[in-house]
């Protein structure tokens, strides 16, 4: 499907939908949207994920398939100087699709535009009517459950999750993925948007994608949402830990990150604090353990500083890490199987 992602002013670092997408999803990317950078590309900023032009708007983009809303802000809210390039899209038979808690399927104009013009909206963040609350049964399952949890939200839990189930998949591992948020969902065209859901359904939403897929594979990657000590996302984060009943932790960490993202006056605890947060919090459930990092480094240029990093982060996890971007993902694959 050859698809335009909308990421105005925000590509590519607070952008990270159009980023996962460029770099995971099998869509062909004919162009970014983003009227900061027009006449600019993507390889301009990120060497290492698929190429495409950057544009003004959708004036500029040649026949796709669809338009993907590339940005995920704090509160999942709709800009509406991004009302011109969505009516655009639908005007001409494009499906649109959605990341935002904003549903533009209840927009009475797009929907209207939709109608007339014989195309879809798919609002990613909207959650099937069907949940219910947890049985507790995910470790009943034949795989084995690793999911990947956070210092903070926004420093690769994703990405992380990606990489090893690509790393796993080259290595011949039987291995799936349980995708959680907007991002996932729309790379691999399923899964429940956890952060939408109902707060009693919240474990029972990813219990269900576990036993739908568990005894298919031999490894589950479950991608992880926000911090458990995040003042706004832990409840998400404790959701997916207790619904997921996961074997083995990822810890994800982005390297020099002091601060609680969009919450600045809250520090982030040490990462011993975090492992036994973790531990202890899970442990009522399933007994779980941290058995590896992933730490983003994309804030260091050069790959010897990055390298000190996660060596440091090593140290305090006393454990295997990497930058499953930067580097290979084999000590923390090692680790996981």
């Amino acid at each position: 499907m050859q698809v335009a992602i909308l990421a105005h002013g925000k590509f590519p670092d607070r952008a990270k939908t159009a980023v996962g997408i460029l770099r995971y999803a099998d869509y062909e990317v004919e162009a970014v949207l983003d009227r900061d950078r027009p006449g600019t590309r993507v390889s301009d900023y990120l060497p290492d994920v698929q190429d495409a032009p950057i544009v003004s708007g959708m004036d500029d983009v040649s026949d796709v398939d669809a338009l993907i809303i590339g940005i995920a802000p704090i509160g999942g809210g709709f800009n509406n100087s991004w009302r011109s390039d969505v009516r655009t899209a639908l005007e001409r038979g494009c499906d649109v699709i959605s990341g935002l808690h904003y549903f533009l399927e209840n927009d009475e104009e797009f929907a209207q535009l939709a109608e007339e013009n014989g195309c879809d909206i798919w609002d990613v963040r909207k959650p099937h009517d069907d949940l219910t609350v947890s049985k507790g049964k995910a470790n009943e399952v034949d795989a084995e459950i690793v999911l990947t949890v956070g210092t903070d939200c926004s420093v690769g839990k994703m990405t992380a999750t990606l990489e090893l189930l690509e790393a796993a998949k080259e290595r011949s591992v039987n291995a799936g993925f349980i995708p959680t948020g907007q991002t996932g969902i729309m790379i691999d065209g399923w899964g429940n948007p956890i952060d939408r859901v109902v707060s009693d359904f919240t474990a029972g939403a990813v219990e269900e994608m576990i036993l739908e897929r568990g005894d298919d594979y031999d490894y589950l990657f479950v991608e992880g949402q926000g911090s458990i000590v995040h003042p706004a996302y832990s409840a998400v984060t404790c959701g997916i830990l207790h619904g997921s009943m996961a074997d083995k932790l990822v810890l994800c960490h982005e390297a020099d990150k002091e601060a609680i993202h969009g919450y600045e006056s809250f520090s982030l605890p040490s990462i011993e604090e975090y492992i036994s947060l973790y531990e202890n919090l899970a442990r009522p459930v399933q007994e779980a353990e941290i058995v590896a990092g992933a730490i983003n480094t994309s804030g260091i240029d050069d790959d010897e500083s990055a390298r000190k990093a996660v060596e440091s982060y090593e140290s305090e996890l006393n454990a295997p890490a990497t930058d499953p971007v930067r580097f290979d993902a084999d000590d923390v694959l090692e680790g996981i199987l």
